[in-house]
């Protein structure tokens, strides 16, 4: 079908006035030269009243745009009609977002400061920006007359100000608050955008800490009651099999007896240890530790552990790696990892050590390749007593135990424990320490070691 080039040809309204004005003023200077010499003057003088006229229409909108005043809806004629008809057009969007947007941060606001829990916003230096009334009541921190005040400052809590310095918000912070101290309080920290701003929250957590305090006097009162009888009995169990010649048919079963025995001694003294890293407060010892020395000695037990089962057990390690930590701990976090290797792989199977650097600081990893752990299991194996297979764990010999103390260990040296798995695979058990933790032996910690 064939277009009309002249129905195509379409100008907006404006440019049709414009066109038009033109045209007057050439016509009135055409006119103007027909009656005498005045063509040139008059075509001139019309051009400068047109350029006036928008002139004076560019300042008008300048104007209004700079003082942010509504554009009025009666448009100037010509090309500056759809000009302030979408200045307009903008103008009311704008105000219409506005508006939605204050709503929006209203609502937000007021849902803050109905919280119960101490909300903050600090700035690049740690000043209070903002707080919501929880703050006062929490933390004494009232807003807006303590606005711009060191937040730290304002607290003067020694573990506060350690938190702040550190800048390892990856776990929470547990103190007792500086205005009611019978409540026990969680904050955490969470930096935000491109200022360094922080925001902080503090939670109420007195009840859940006194459950758990509860809970853990409890597991620590029973297992210690449990151990005295329980050391009876595994006595009278010794005597008797150190005499079951005389009673043949006993025999039998007084060795499950005794297994099972040994296998409770074993539950309430990981128990016992347990409760004693969950009750002590704060990091632990900052003694040098020669890591890849302790590996050695754990490698050697593994083997032993694993016996006719016959494990591939290598070890790598960095001789001159060391950590500042307690020796004690370290060994059991690292045992327990390798020991749960060897108890739950097949034999024949590689079990790899390694002990290095990494980009955060130092790791160890225990590597197996194994039948891998379901990804629904791996969250909760650091819990007390949870089993992927409670069957083969007793089998094995485990405790449930061993994974919960891996966790508060590393917690108290300021680690975390990654675990990485794949049915059919293997596994891998890292722990991660950061850096501050990291030591390069001199001579002078090499004795102290040693000592």
């Amino acid at each position: 079908m064939a277009v009309d080039p002249i129905r195509e040809l379409t100008l907006p309204a404006g440019w049709k006035a414009e066109l038009a004005w033109l045209a007057g003023a050439v016509a009135a200077a055409a006119l103007a030269e027909g009656l005498g010499d005045f063509g040139w003057p008059v075509l001139a003088l019309g051009l400068a009243l047109y350029a006036l006229r928008h002139l004076v229409q560019l300042v008008h909108l300048s104007r209004r745009l700079e003082q942010k005043a509504a554009i009025s809806p009666v448009y100037p004629h010509g090309l500056w009609h759809p000009v302030f008809e979408q200045v307009r057009r903008l103008q009311a969007s704008s105000r219409k977002r506005k508006r939605r947007l204050t709503r929006f941060i209203t609502r937000f606001r007021e849902a803050v400061q109905a919280m119960p829990d101490a909300v903050l916003i600090l700035g690049r230096r740690g000043h209070v920006q903002w707080a919501n009334p929880a703050a006062a009541s929490l933390l004494g921190i009232h807003w807006p007359l303590m606005a711009a005040q060191p937040f730290d400052a304002i607290l003067a809590h020694p573990s506060v100000t350690e938190y702040l310095t550190r800048r390892d918000y990856r776990r929470p912070l547990e103190f007792a608050s500086p205005v009611i101290q019978t409540l026990i309080l969680s904050l955490t920290v969470t930096p935000f955008g491109k200022k360094r701003q922080r925001l902080i929250m503090a939670r109420d957590i007195t009840r859940i800490y006194h459950l758990d305090q509860a809970r853990r006097d409890f597991v620590a009162n029973v297992s210690h009651e449990l151990r005295t009888p329980l050391t009876v009995i595994t006595g009278f169990l010794e005597g008797l099999l150190d005499v079951r010649e005389d009673c043949p048919q006993w025999s039998r079963s007084l060795e499950l007896m005794q297994g099972q025995a040994a296998r409770m001694q074993s539950i309430i003294d990981d128990l016992l240890y347990l409760s004693r890293l969950e009750m002590q407060e704060g990091e632990a010892e900052t003694s040098p530790v020669p890591v890849a020395e302790l590996l050695v000695g754990i490698a050697e037990e593994a083997r032993h552990i694993s016996g006719d089962a016959g494990h591939d057990i290598r070890l790598q390690a960095e001789p001159d790696l060391w950590l500042r930590g307690d020796v004690q701990e370290l060994r059991s976090a690292f045992s327990n990892l390798v020991f749960n290797a060897v108890r739950h792989t097949p034999g024949r199977t590689l079990i790899e050590l390694t002990w290095g650097t990494d980009a955060a600081g130092a790791s160890f990893s225990v590597s197996d390749t194994g039948e891998g752990i379901p990804a629904r299991h791996i969250p909760r194996l650091t819990e007390r007593f949870y089993r992927v297979d409670a069957g083969r764990s007793r089998e094995s010999g485990g405790t449930g135990l061993g994974l919960a103390i891996v966790k508060h260990a590393l917690t108290r040296h300021g680690g975390e424990l990654q675990i990485e798995s794949e049915v059919g695979r293997g596994s891998t058990f890292a722990c991660r320490f950061p850096s501050d933790r990291v030591l390069r032996p001199g001579p002078e910690n090499r004795d102290e070691a040693a000592g």
